[in-house]
């Protein structure tokens, strides 16, 4: 193999043993010392399965085997060898032949993870994540320079300004849809005073007051049922003493969530529900950034409200997460 191919690990069931698994040209290689370990046999039994192999013609050689430069150490010098690796046809065959249950763990192995990472390539590999991520964080670097270009007086064009600065808010919007596609989405730089807590009349008299100014259907507003109370309760949860969504953010972003999701109103819910969200952003003094501009603009608080009512229950904790992460501390 002419390029050092990506490395994934092979547990074996029943006790520790660890194999490294080269991944290389859309196959997968071992040598003939790691399928000894693999399948629990000794190395000539292995090597006398192989010759079988290519000899009746279930395999041809050239096109299983590749040889791989490697450094050894060798009674303490490093003595430099090539090293014969098998594909992953030359594997299984050898894993039928030796048929021991070492060889029908690594089968179903096989074809369970590394038809995923090969196909379909749902299988991390980590140093390429790491690499994406370490590229993602220049990228950030860059874009927030250019958000601080923005700002210049010297930068008159408003074309211009307009583009950077929605380069600069989206990239942090392209990190957080980055941890969120892996998983890896948490809470954090949130804000852990609440200033005003939102009470059943206040928020009644604050729907009452949308509706007059922004008129609605004499059904606006109208309270179906007792849920839009059991949302209002439900942000200020509380398990053994302590807050079940103890920020400001994660109670603004569970209150867009419960509203919405709840339907308690005959109608307007998703617009009651973004008001409500927006509003008790705005009392609770997180609406704005320093420079007095708003976190949340329009067409994203209209894409995240539609986002919520279209997603499904399992799906909840995640997409708090994401309006926690596009509201917080960072953003």
């Amino acid at each position: 193999m002419e390029k050092k191919g990506e490395i994934i690990f092979y547990q074996v069931k029943s006790d520790s043993t660890q194999i490294e698994v080269k991944l290389d040209n859309d196959s997968v290689w071992l040598s003939l010392n790691q399928m000894a370990i693999l399948f629990d046999r000794d190395k000539s039994v292995i090597s006398r399965h192989l010759g079988n192999v290519f000899r009746e013609g279930e395999l041809e050689k050239e096109a299983t085997v590749a040889k791989n430069a490697t450094v050894q150490d060798e009674g303490g010098r490093e003595i430099r060898r090539d090293i014969e690796y098998y594909n992953l046809d030359a594997i299984l065959s050898v894993g039928y032949r030796v048929n021991s249950l070492r060889g029908t763990q690594f089968r179903i192995w096989a074809n369970k993870v590394l038809k995923d990472y090969l196909v379909k390539g749902y299988a991390i590999d980590q140093k390429r994540f790491q690499d994406q991520s370490r590229q993602l964080e220049e990228l950030k670097r860059t874009v927030k320079l250019l958000g601080n270009v923005a700002e210049s007086k010297e930068l008159n064009s408003d074309e211009a300004t307009g583009l950077l600065r929605i380069v600069t808010d989206y990239a942090y919007a392209l990190d957080v849809l980055d941890r969120y596609d892996h998983q890896v989405l948490e809470i954090e730089a949130t804000t852990p005073r609440e200033l005003f807590q939102i009470t059943y009349p206040a928020a009644i008299n604050a729907i009452k007051g949308l509706k007059d100014r922004f008129g609605g259907s004499f059904l606006f507003g109208n309270e179906k049922d007792q849920s839009f109370q059991g949302s209002l309760a439900a942000i200020y949860q509380t398990f053994n003493g302590k807050d079940i969504y103890p920020s400001v953010e994660e109670k603004a972003s569970n209150l867009l969530y419960f509203v919405i999701k709840n339907h308690s109103f005959s109608d307007g819910n998703k617009r009651i529900a973004a008001f409500l969200f927006v509003w008790f952003m705005e009392k609770n003094g997180i609406l704005y950034r320093e420079d007095h501009s708003r976190k949340i603009a329009d067409n994203a608080l209209v894409a995240l409200t539609l986002m919520i009512a279209e997603s499904k229950p399992e799906e909840k904790d995640m997409m708090t997460k994401v309006v926690v992460n596009l509201i917080n501390l960072k953003n």
